[in-house]
C-alpha cells in the first residue's frame, strides 16, 4: 500500500476493497456449485397409480396482467387459451385472470377467447398439437394435420378474433352494441379508472354448467375474470396483492389444492406439464414435504446469441439445481410455479403434516360443503377481493405472498422454506412455458433494475437469509439466496474496476505490481481463471462463445446502471426517502425494433435515459485509457495490467462506440448522450484526478 501522501494510495485502497467484495461474492456463488441435484418425474406412473379421473387433484391457474397498453390483450388470451388446453380433465381445471388494469378491453378479449376456446381446445386435443398458444402455433407451423380444411378453418377463426380484439383495443373502448351482449360490461362506467374501481368478478365459463361444452361435447374448464377493488386511499401491494386476492377468490369458486401462477405472456409449451408437476406433489415418500415446484423462465424470441442475455442457461442448468442440492429448496421466481395451496396460504409444514394423512392431496378438495349458484359465487368473490377485506388480517404477513418487498416472489419462497417445507426446481427437456424477452436494451435494463432493487431489499430487511433463515434452512441455501440478493451492491466494485484503472493509467500511476514481480501472478490468475471457467461453464450449457461474450457485456451494463440505481433506490427506501414502485415491462415492440433484434444489433432507442449516459461515459473513459496508456506502458511496465483491463473494457463496449460514432438508425445513441458523456469522461479523466490524486 502506498504510504500516506504518496500517489495512488486511495486508488489502491479502493481496488483492495473491490477485490475483497469480488472474493466474498465468489464464495457465495460456489455454494450453487458444490452439489447439483436434478429431478426426473415419471408421469406415466402417475396415471398408473391414479388412473381414475376422480383421484386427480383440481388445479387452479392464475394469470396476472396489469396494463392493456403495455401487455396487449391478444398476448394475454393466447396464454389463457394455451392453459385451458392442457391434457388434463377439464372439470379439474380452472383458469383465473387477474386484471390489475381493471380494463374492459381485457375483459372483452377474454370473452372472445372463451368463445374461441370451444373450437380451439378440441382441435388441440384431437390432433395433439404443440404449442397450444394459437399465435405461437400458427406462426411456427404450416398445416401439420391431414385435415387441411379444418386447419384453415381454425386459423381463420383465430385471425378473425385477433382482428376484432385489436380493433377494439386500438379504439380504446368497447362498442355499445357489444357491451349489450354481456352483462359483465355493466361493471364499467365513465367513473371507472385503473386505480379507482369496485371489485369486478365474472365467471365467464362455469365448469359445472352442462351447456359449457366444446365442439366435441366435452366440458370446458372454468374461466374467471377478476379485477380486485382499488381505491386511492388503500394500498394495493402490486402483484403480491393481486395474487393474494386470487388465492381468496379461487378458494370461493374452485378451491383446488394445487395453484399455478404465470405472467400474462408465459404461454404453455407442453400440454403435459401438469402431470409432470403432480409427480412431485403426489410422490408416496416425499410428496407431502413439497410446497412448490418451480419451472425455468424461458422465452420464445431469444435470438441465436442472446443479444441482451435474457436467458439464464447457467442459472437454470447449474445454479438453481445447486441450491436445490443444498437442502431441497429453490427460489420462487414469480412465474411458472406450481404451489400447494396450504403452503401458499401460510400453513407451516408441521401443522400440515399433523393434520393430514401422509402424502396425499385430497382429490375432492375442490368441493364445497354446499352447492352455490354462479351469482352467489360471484358475490362471495367480490367480498374477498375488496380493499377492506385484508384490514387487520394476516394477509401479506403470515398468509399469501409477502407485502412490502418489491421481489415478493423470492421473499415468499424463502418464508415458505423457513416454515419447514421443501421445494423442487425442475428443468424439463421440453420447456414448460415460454414468454417474451425484452428486445431493446432499455427495457432489459429497467427490468433488471426492478429485480436488483427487489432482491437487495430482501437482504436489508428482516428476511435476510442469514438472519431469518438461521437454523431453519441450511447454510448452503442461505448462501445460494444471497448470491442473487447481492446483485445490486456488486455494482460498486464493478464500477471501481471500470473507472479507476483507466484514470490512473492516464496519470501514469500503477495500481498493480510490475510485470517482473511474482506478485503479478495472483492478479493475472484471478481474472483469467474466472473468465475461462465462466466460458467453459456456459459452453457446457450449450452456449456459443458469442453468446457468452454478450453475457459479459450485459453483466457490465447491468452492474454499472441497473444494479447501481437499484442499490441507491433500496437505500432511499430503507431511509424513508422513497416508496416502493413497480414498473410493468413493456411488451409492445415495433417492426423496426424486431428487425434490429433479429439482426443482433443493439437497440439503444431514442431514450434520454441516464443509464445510457453512464454506459457511454464508461466506454469513453476506457477508450481514453487505451489511447493515453499505450505510450505510458512503454515507459512503465507496471501499467501493463491496467492497460489490458482498459482494452478489455473497450472490446466489451464496441457496440457503444458504433452507436455513438458510426450508426445513424433509430436504434443508435442520441447526439445529446454523446455530448454529455464526452463532458463527463473528460472531467473524470483530466480534471477530477488533479483534485484528488
Amino acid at each position: 500500500m502506498p504510504r500516506r501522501g504518496e500517489e495512488g494510495r486511495w486508488g489502491w485502497i479502493a481496488m483492495l476493497w473491490t477485490e475483497v467484495c469480488f472474493g466474498l461474492f465468489w464464495i457465495l456463488t460456489q455454494s450453487q456449485r458444490w452439489k447439483t441435484l436434478y429431478h426426473t418425474p415419471f408421469k406415466h406412473s402417475l396415471f398408473q397409480r391414479y388412473g381414475e379421473e376422480e383421484k386427480l387433484p383440481g388445479v387452479d391457474i392464475f394469470v396476472c396482467t396489469a396494463d392493456p397498453m403495455l401487455e396487449p390483450p391478444i398476448i394475454v388470451i393466447n396464454t389463457v387459451l394455451s392453459l385451458m388446453s392442457y391434457n388434463y380433465p377439464s372439470n379439474k381445471l380452472s383458469v383465473y385472470l387477474s386484471d390489475d388494469g381493471g380494463s374492459e378491453l381485457t375483459f372483452y378479449a377474454l370473452l372472445k377467447a372463451s368463445i374461441f376456446s370451444k373450437h380451439w381446445i378440441p382441435f388441440c386435443k384431437r390432433f395433439n398439437i404443440e404449442p397450444r398458444s394459437p399465435e405461437a402455433y400458427f406462426s411456427q407451423h404450416h398445416c401439420t394435420i391431414k385435415n387441411t380444411q379444418e386447419w384453415c378453418s381454425i386459423k381463420k377463426l383465430y385471425e378473425d378474433m385477433k382482428s376484432e380484439i385489436e380493433l377494439v383495443v386500438e379504439k380504446g373502448k368497447v362498442p355499445e352494441e357489444i357491451r349489450k351482449q354481456h352483462k359483465g360490461f355493466s361493471e364499467w362506467n365513465s367513473k371507472t379508472t385503473k386505480k379507482d374501481h369496485q371489485s369486478i368478478v365474472q365467471i365467464i365459463i362455469d365448469g359445472r354448467d352442462s351447456n359449457g361444452v366444446d365442439d366435441d361435447g366435452f366440458q370446458l374448464p372454468t374461466l374467471v375474470y377478476m379485477a380486485r377493488e382499488k381505491r386511492p386511499n388503500f394500498p394495493h401491494h402490486f402483484k403480491a396483492g393481486a395474487m393474494n386476492a386470487l388465492i381468496r377468490v379461487s378458494s370461493e369458486i374452485s378451491n383446488a389444492p394445487i395453484i399455478v401462477n404465470l405472467d400474462c405472456d408465459m404461454y404453455s409449451n407442453n400440454a403435459d406439464t401438469i402431470q409432470e408437476a403432480l409427480c412431485f406433489f403426489m410422490d408416496q415418500k416425499q410428496g407431502h414435504h413439497i410446497a412448490y415446484v418451480q419451472f425455468p423462465q424461458n422465452f420464445n424470441n431469444i435470438n441465436k446469441n442472446d443479444l441482451y442475455a435474457n436467458s439464464f442457461p447457467v442459472s437454470s442448468q447449474i445454479e438453481f439445481p445447486g441450491i436445490s442440492g443444498q437442502g431441497l429448496a429453490t427460489i420462487y421466481c414469480g412465474t411458472g410455479c406450481f404451489h400447494r395451496r396450504e403452503s401458499l396460504s401460510g400453513m407451516h409444514f408441521k401443522d400440515y403434516y399433523n393434520n393430514t394423512t401422509r402424502c396425499n392431496i385430497k382429490p375432492n378438495s375442490t368441493q364445497h360443503h354446499k352447492i352455490r349458484t354462479t351469482e352467489e359465487l360471484i358475490e362471495a368473490s367480490k367480498v374477498v377481493s375488496s380493499c377492506r377485506y385484508e384490514e387487520g388480517s394476516e394477509w401479506g404477513k403470515e398468509k399469501g405472498l409477502v407485502y412490502g418487498i418489491p421481489a415478493e416472489d423470492v421473499v415468499t419462497g424463502l418464508v415458505i422454506s423457513c416454515r419447514g417445507w421443501n421445494s423442487i426446481y425442475y428443468n424439463p427437456k421440453r420447456e414448460a412455458f415460454l414468454g417474451v424477452a425484452p428486445t431493446t436494451l432499455e427495457v432489459s435494463l429497467v427490468q433488471h433494475k426492478r429485480w436488483g432493487e427487489g432482491l437487495f431489499h430482501i437482504f436489508f430487511s428482516k428476511y435476510c437469509p442469514f438472519i431469518y433463515g438461521h437454523r431453519k434452512i441450511s447454510l448452503g441455501v442461505q448462501m445460494g439466496y444471497c448470491a442473487y440478493l447481492l446483485w445490486a451492491p456488486m455494482s460498486l466494485p464493478t464500477l471501481s474496476y471500470a473507472v479507476l484503472p483507466a484514470i490512473y493509467t492516464l496519470w501514469g500511476i500503477p495500481l498493480f505490481p510490475q510485470v517482473t514481480s511474482p506478485w503479478i501472478l495472483p492478479f493475472l490468475y484471478a481474472p483469467l481463471a474466472t473468465y475461462l471457467y465462466s466460458l467453459l461453464e456456459a459452453m457446457s450449457c450449450g452456449c456459443t462463445i458469442k453468446f457468452w461474450w454478450n453475457l459479459q457485456r450485459m453483466k457490465l451494463f447491468r452492474r454499472s446502471t441497473s444494479y447501481f440505481f437499484g442499490s441507491i433506490d433500496t437505500v432511499k427506501i430503507q431511509l424513508g426517502f422513497s416508496e416502493t414502485k413497480f414498473d410493468v415491462t413493456d411488451k409492445v415492440v415495433s417492426e423496426d425494433t424486431v428487425k434490429r433484434y433479429e439482426e443482433e444489433v443493439v437497440d439503444f432507442g431514442s431514450s434520454c435515459s441516464v443509464m445510457y449516459t453512464i454506459i457511454a461515459t464508461l466506454a469513453l473513459i476506457n477508450l481514453f485509457g487505451v489511447i493515453g496508456g499505450t505510450k505510458k506502458v512503454l515507459e512503465d511496465d507496471a501499467l501493463v495490467l491496467q492497460v489490458m483491463l482498459c482494452v478489455l473494457m473497450v472490446m466489451l463496449n464496441k457496440v457503444v462506440y458504433e452507436a455513438l460514432f458510426v450508426r445513424s438508425d433509430r436504434g443508435c445513441l442520441p447526439s445529446h448522450v454523446l455530448i454529455k458523456s464526452l463532458v463527463l469522461a473528460s472531467f473524470a479523466c483530466f480534471l477530477l484526478p488533479s483534485l484528488i490524486l
